[in-house]
């Protein structure tokens, strides 16, 4: 059985990020220049919400203690974020039924890896949900935009061939995020609060 530490790694940067870009070039290939932008956009989005309120927690210690929220946690926006958008580009072109399955699966996806963070103890409640949260909601401000399109006629092959490509990224160490958001926040807060910020990250 596969354990969480082993799946949680599927929301892990180095391979979310790289897996949107393939969305992204996919897009832009098949001449959806509008899909790609709001793509784009909309991911640019959540993630800068993610890193800011993570930033504001370790630089300043803004959160809001009463429900232990130091940051959106950023496995759970990701995989809220991209998996819906990439089954319904993939499914884009089956029936109703078959969409709305893989969109449900994606959803149960997203919400596992939102468990998954729980289990690890990587977040609390507040900060795994609020990230789930916010990912459904990019992602479906996405889906919709693509609903008011017509429906994309470029070879999906390319993009089940792009992801199976990047499954062994799954196996590499995680990124170093905590590390840049420390750095970030030394950078905007001062030097001098250098000891006030390891302190908070070792504590979020």
């Amino acid at each position: 059985m596969i354990s969480w530490l082993a799946f949680t790694k599927l929301a892990d940067t180095n391979f979310t990020l790289p897996l949107a870009a393939l969305l992204a070039i996919w897009l832009a290939c098949a001449r959806e220049w509008k899909s790609a932008f709001w793509w784009c956009l909309l991911l640019g989005f959540g993630l800068l919400i993610v890193a800011a309120t993570k930033i504001a927690y370790v630089g300043w210690g803004i959160g809001i203690a009463s429900v232990d929220f130091k940051g959106f946690s950023g496995h759970a926006m990701r995989a809220a974020t991209i998996a819906p958008p990439l089954i319904y580009i993939l499914l884009q072109r089956q029936r109703q039924q078959i969409r709305l399955a893989g969109l449900l699966f994606a959803i149960g996806f997203s919400i596992a890896i939102c468990i998954s963070r729980l289990v690890l103890g990587a977040h609390s409640v507040s900060e795994a949900i609020s990230g789930l949260l916010l990912g459904l909601l990019i992602s479906f401000c996405f889906i919709w935009t693509c609903s008011q399109r017509p429906t994309v006629t470029f070879d999906r092959r390319l993009l089940i061939a792009g992801l199976i490509l990047l499954l062994p990224l799954v196996s590499m160490e995680p990124a170093p995020t905590e590390n840049w958001i420390q750095r970030v926040a030394v950078a905007l807060a001062g030097s001098e609060h250098t000891n006030d910020i390891i302190e908070r990250m070792r504590g979020h």
